[in-house]
């Protein structure tokens, strides 16, 4: 750690965010805050009933579940009850494998993930108001978020995957929120959380990246539990010469989470998804959608592609010869495909037997990818040619789901129809109404129970 970045900590930062976390009102959150976590629990609920009947939630299940505890907590989509710990892990694990969810594009975080996985777990069986499940969202989606740009881009450009290295900081902040931990308990709750901080970029393309918000919600969740009862942890964990920032990033400024908390809020610049997939892909993925739209295209016409993006783009989505649908979810190469073959990139387009198809294939192989510092990261330059010698361009500077071009509510809501196979129109009805009113809940289970199906 560098003189300056020692310097601009504050001595006690952790002791200060406890305190910060616990002091907290819901009733001082402003409307327009209450509403995007609001639709940002929406659309976390979407991802999980999306998510929960996948192969990685399956193995997980079959892995660990003979080892579970008391089956006391339910997991959105599943009419299983397992124990409250494991239910968290389940529940990260299906919000996030078809990588859906919600993003924060200042440090690329899910942070929703985690902090509801953990909150929904709970709350499944323990007495929470709609409006405290809510307060407890938010506030732990702006702890994970907050750390997150303070530690951006140097704990991600060293290969940490923030939804989970991160993640578990809002957990813990949200479950001990729920808990009633006082400041010196909430200390050793983010000590403990930092401790076990986990998650790396390798593993993207792969089960184990939805692994990393269930990890992060288990480790938050089990962090406030702990610290509840008097385990403690170091004081300064986030702050500390050997605590989380200075041991995992080579540069960053702890001092904006303390100074913006309850000030101005990271929900505001929270973006959702509508294809699910890595983010820095969408751009490529709308343009290619609009080009084959408007020309017609069909994948035979097509005999080179070459895409222009930011530098990050290639670093994340660099996945040219791929085999299943997870590693397509991170190939710029794949989205381009689907996009100028298909036309659409929804869940159908991200199988393993899709990315295997042959003109598929072909079409991925014959595109180019550079990377240019001059295209932001949410913007894409595009040149195709055709077989009878056109040449198509298109320069795409804003993509559908970014902070220029949010998705409405009702997007959001026609997003969680496509994805709830598991219940039926009606229920999923249900489910949207009490997303949208679930401050007026007296109990949070009113939610999560519309959420299961039954046996």
């Amino acid at each position: 750690m560098n003189a300056r970045n020692q310097a601009a900590v504050p001595e006690n930062l952790t002791r200060e965010l406890a305190a910060l976390i616990v002091g907290s009102r819901f009733d001082a959150l402003p409307a327009k805050v209450v509403h995007e976590g609001k639709r940002a629990l929406l659309n976390i609920v979407g991802c999980a009933l999306g998510g929960c009947r996948h192969p990685a939630f399956e193995i997980a299940l079959g892995a660990l579940g003979p080892y579970a505890g008391q089956p006391l907590a339910q997991v959105l989509g599943r009419p299983e009850r397992f124990d409250p710990l494991f239910a968290a892990l389940l529940n990260g694990i299906s919000s996030h494998v078809h990588d859906y969810d919600d993003t924060t594009p200042d440090n690329y975080i899910h942070n929703s993930s985690p902090v509801a996985s953990a909150l929904f777990a709970y709350a499944s069986c323990h007495p929470v108001s709609g409006a405290d499940l809510l307060h407890a969202f938010i506030v732990g989606f702006e702890v994970s978020s907050l750390i997150g740009t303070a530690t951006y881009p140097a704990h991600y450009a060293a290969g940490w995957h923030s939804t989970g290295s991160i993640g578990v900081f809002g957990a813990a902040a949200a479950i001990g929120l729920l808990r009633g931990l006082s400041a010196g308990q909430m200390t050793h709750a983010l000590g403990l959380a930092a401790t076990q901080s986990s998650g790396l970029r390798e593993m993207f393309g792969s089960m184990a990246k939805s692994f990393h918000p269930g990890r992060a919600a288990q480790g938050g969740y089990t962090a406030a539990l702990l610290a509840e009862r008097g385990f403690t942890a170091g004081t300064h964990g986030l702050e500390g010469p050997r605590g989380f920032a200075p041991v995992t990033c080579a540069s960053f400024d702890l001092a904006k989470v303390t100074d913006a908390f309850g000030k101005t809020f990271e929900l505001l610049r929270n973006t959702y998804k509508p294809f699910p997939c890595g983010i820095v892909t969408h751009p490529t993925i709308d343009a290619c959608i609009q080009l084959q739209r408007e020309h017609a295209l069909s994948a035979e016409q097509i005999v080179a592609v070459r895409l222009t993006v930011a530098p990050l783009v290639k670093d994340l989505c660099n996945k040219q010869h791929i085999d299943t649908g997870l590693e397509g979810k991170f190939s710029i190469y794949h989205g381009a495909a689907i996009g100028l073959a298909r036309g659409r990139a929804g869940l159908a387009e991200f199988t393993d037997e899709t990315v295997r198809d042959p003109a598929l294939v072909r079409l991925r192989n014959l595109t180019e990818a550079l990377g240019d510092a001059r295209i932001s990261e949410d913007a894409v330059d595009v040149e195709v040619r055709l077989a009878d010698g056109r040449v198509l361009h298109t320069l795409l500077e804003q993509s559908l789901g970014n902070l220029a071009r949010p998705m409405s509510d009702a997007q959001l809501e026609a997003k969680l129809y496509g994805q709830t196979e598991v219940l039926t129109q009606d229920a999923a009805r249900r489910v949207v109404e009490l997303c949208w009113s679930v401050e007026r809940l007296d109990d949070a289970r009113t939610l999560i129970d519309a959420a299961v199906p039954p046996h």
